[in-house]
């Protein structure tokens, strides 16, 4: 079933305030009067109304989780790929969300790295492509530790949900548009940034999100293939200056 642009955007409103804020039942005043919306998805079976309060059925949960992962791709997609600004990505998403057939999302997935939060920070649920970790697309957003020995490119997001690892970070100067090249992955992920150079182990590398320029979106061939990966060693404020 169809769902108009005003049905799902309340379904994303469901599952932001059940699922992220934890809250079990929203009251009908908090949705506005968006009667036939509501109507389509009580007929579909995704929300359940009684006296002025709102759920999210077992059968709407998905459908919701659905729409929010579309919505935040977008962002995404418009932040990392397209250049949007703050004051347009938003409205813009909202628009492209509807758009995004089911299946689609995942072509822009792997294309984006299968990110795992939107520019806000807020988390992008993971699809059925995240788990496969493969697609048919190439990528042009990815983790540095999925780089190529030599393959550069600039800083799109970090994806570190404590403090003191972003803060880290931002201590190494490892801020979206920084340029990076990865020099080695083994045994630790050895990249520069800058004129500095770092090793870090994977946890940090995979926390890095490169936007890869575009004559390297596709690893070199006669890059060298990645010898089996040990746990790296490397350690925040290990740095080498380049002599």
């Amino acid at each position: 079933m169809e769902l108009e642009e005003k049905a799902e955007e309340i379904l994303e409103t469901l599952w932001i305030e059940t699922s992220e804020k934890k809250r079990e039942i929203i009251p009908l005043t908090e949705l506005g009067r968006a009667k036939r919306p509501l109507e389509q998805l009580e007929k579909a079976g995704y929300i359940s109304h009684n006296d002025g309060q709102i759920t999210l059925t077992a059968k709407g949960r998905p459908e919701a989780r659905s729409v929010v992962r579309r919505h935040r791709l977008a962002e995404r997609l418009l932040h990392d790929v397209l250049g949007t600004g703050d004051r347009l990505m938003h409205d813009k998403a909202c628009k492209f969300e509807h758009l995004l057939d089911k299946g689609l999302d995942e072509s822009i997935c792997h294309l984006l790295g299968h990110p795992k939060i939107c520019p806000h920070g807020k988390p992008i649920p993971s699809g059925r492509c995240c788990r496969r970790g493969r697609g048919q697309v190439q990528k042009l957003v990815s983790p540095l530790s999925q780089l190529a020995q030599g393959q550069s490119g600039k800083v799109a997001y970090i994806y570190a949900p404590e403090t003191s690892r972003l803060q880290k970070l931002m201590a190494m100067g490892i801020l979206p548009g920084a340029p990076v090249s990865l020099v080695q992955s083994f045994p630790s992920y050895v990249f520069t940034a800058g004129q500095t150079q770092f090793a870090v182990d994977k946890d940090i590398a995979d926390a890095i999100y490169v936007r890869l320029v575009e004559d390297e979106a596709t690893p070199p061939e006669e890059a060298p293939r990645r010898r089996r990966r040990g746990r790296g060693f490397g350690l925040w404020g290990r740095r080498r200056q380049d002599s």
